[in-house]
């Protein structure tokens, strides 16, 4: 090798160079920037030319010569490699790659470049593995790029690359099929490409008649030739096709027209297993008449058949046994949608903040009875929220809030020493603490409610006809609520809502739902589960003396059957807004 100084317009590129791929603007912009402050650190290396000419032909620094022309050097140095005896342009192109790889990695495709390069020479895959040190499987996988479409060659270049099996199954495919499949899932700028689309639209799978329920109609309608299988044995039906989505839609179509009374077409999961309704149980042994048939296609485009059973439906309260039966019959509907309630759990939440501050207000300031309050304190303490500590059978948990109150009853000596005024304050004061109509664990239930409607606490609730509150109530409940204020419903919700806040603006409103009164089963339910016989049911059926002579302990028994776990469900979460004035007149009696 030699040193010589050399104009460097009068070097030739090497028009098999091993590294493609353009650099980036920033990295020229700052090599470029290097040159003019030092010029060229590391000399470029040339070799001459081969072909008679008196020029030389860059080996490794292309990038270095096109910048120092830029930069307007006259003159650059250089480094003369000496040529190879034994097959010059062979050992050059194998340093000239060797190099490059050493100095910055090459993207794939410039490596596939260089070693067809290499193979074109006269290497072979084998003694290239062994001068890269790479197996020679990645060789093998490298060279699949040639049957790669240019376009996605680019991409490729990018540092995008599929895995082994999706490049085989690309480069297994025609040039027209991968433009075709490469114009409809070509990435944008920046993203990556969907390989696996790009390898499932180019597998050409085999689609055999034998599975075909369709008949020769459809298959002409979506276009799909049958090839004879050559191969296939004698006795069966080889014929096949690979058009996989013609073959998946006549299937579809076939589905669809043969669909049986309580059918229904369903897609597969990852497992290619039937996702059935929710709630749908599958039915392994022999259908019955109400049960469902599902229909869908397996990995191999098979019809499949499976049976399912729903759930019965629940009776809806209020439903005669007429409409239960006639709701019954209906086979074809699977599951009735839900009816959106007339308040969001945010309204109750509010609703029950209403209840207690109206609730508290009425008990600090509402003219109550001394019988009366007394059986509020009895109420109180039958709430769901309370907790005592006891030495009585059974262990319970309460706080120290009752005894602020309960010293206000003792005087300076350590004794009982109240008069009315002060015991009618600590009763109300006890009352406060203990009920409350707001949800979670404070809740006092059925108890707190009848007690404010006792007290007259309706009166205290504030007005609900805020943007916060209406916020929570649903059309139909925002439509009855336009209705008892005489103003007219609005196209749009929203609209309507807004009517409604102006008009209760300087109006007091108070949703149905929000007041005191329970609904009369749901307060027949309470009683039934908290008394130890239901005295209530009892009188009303004797009063029609249907039930007079049953024997009590038969009564007990249906007492006990109905008082479960159902009964206790929380009263607040119902929008019942009726209440029988009869039903209260004999509770109260």
């Amino acid at each position: 090798m030699q040193i010589m100084k050399v104009d460097p317009r009068a070097l030739k590129e090497n028009p098999d160079r091993i590294r493609q791929s353009k650099s980036s603007p920033q990295a020229d912009a700052l090599m470029l920037a290097t040159i003019k402050a030092v010029g060229i650190v590391q000399p470029p290396v040339v070799a001459p030319e081969t072909d008679g000419g008196n020029g030389y032909i860059i080996d490794a620094g292309h990038r270095r010569v096109r910048l120092a022309i830029a930069a307007g050097l006259e003159e650059i140095e250089i480094l003369v490699a000496d040529a190879a005896n034994d097959n010059p342009r062979s050992w050059g192109a194998m340093r000239s790659m060797v190099e490059n790889s050493v100095r910055e990695p090459l993207n794939p495709v410039d490596q596939w470049r260089g070693i067809e390069r290499l193979v074109a020479l006269g290497w072979t895959e084998e003694a290239i593995a062994v001068a890269l040190a790479l197996p020679v499987r990645q060789i093998r996988k490298l060279r699949l790029l040639a049957n790669v479409l240019p376009a996605m060659l680019e991409q490729m270049a990018l540092g995008d690359m599929p895995s082994e099996q999706q490049l085989r199954i690309i480069a297994a495919a025609g040039q027209v099929d991968q433009k075709e499949v490469w114009k409809a899932n070509k990435p944008k700028k920046g993203d990556t490409a969907p390989w696996w689309q790009i390898a499932n639209a180019l597998t050409k799978k085999r689609m055999y008649a034998r599975d075909a329920n369709f008949g020769d109609d459809l298959a002409q309608a979506y276009g799909i030739e049958w090839v004879e299988d050559l191969f296939a044995p004698a006795d069966q039906d080889g014929r096949y096709t690979t058009n996989v989505e013609g073959f998946l839609g006549a299937q579809h179509e076939w589905m669809t027209a043969n669909l049986p009374k309580r059918g229904a077409i369903v897609e597969v999961n990852s497992w290619g297993q039937p996702e059935l309704p929710k709630k749908a149980s599958q039915v392994y042994g022999k259908p019955s008449k109400s049960d469902h048939t599902a229909l869908y296609l397996d990995r191999d485009g098979k019809v499949q058949t499976v049976h399912y059973r729903m759930p019965e439906a629940a009776k809806p309260k209020g439903t005669g046994a007429g409409e239960t039966a006639a709701s019954n019959d209906d086979g074809d509907a699977i599951a009735s949608p839900k009816a959106r309630p007339d308040v969001t759990q945010k309204g109750h939440d509010m609703i029950g903040d209403f209840r207690t501050d109206a609730l508290h207000e009425a008990l600090g300031r509402a003219p109550i009875e001394d019988d009366m309050l007394m059986a509020l304190m009895v109420l109180a303490f039958a709430g769901q929220n309370v907790r005592v500590d006891s030495g009585a059978d059974g262990t319970f948990y309460g706080g120290k809030r009752f005894s602020r109150h309960a010293a206000s009853l003792f005087d300076e000596h350590g004794k009982l020493a109240f008069d009315q005024d002060t015991l009618r304050v600590c009763v109300r004061s006890v009352l406060i603490d203990v009920l409350s109509c707001r949800r979670g664990m404070s809740n006092s239930g059925m108890v707190s409610r009848i007690a404010g409607e006792a007290i007259g606490a309706d009166a205290f609730l504030p007005n609900m006809g805020s943007e916060e509150f209406l916020l929570c109530l649903s059309r139909q409940a925002l439509e009855a609520s336009c209705a008892e204020a005489s103003l007219q419903p609005r196209p749009k919700v929203r609209e309507t809502r807004a009517v409604l806040v102006e008009h209760f603006a300087s109006e007091h409103f108070v949703h149905t739902s929000a007041r005191f009164a329970p609904p009369a089963n749901e307060l027949l339910d309470w009683i039934r589960a908290s008394s130890p016989t239901d005295t209530i049911g009892t009188a009303l059926h004797d009063d029609d003396g249907s039930q007079a002579d049953v024997p009590a302990e038969n009564q007990d028994g249906r007492i006990d059957e109905g008082a479960d776990q159902e009964d206790l469900q929380d009263p607040d979460l119902s929008d019942d807004e009726e209440h029988d004035d009869d039903f209260d007149q004999r509770a109260a009696e």
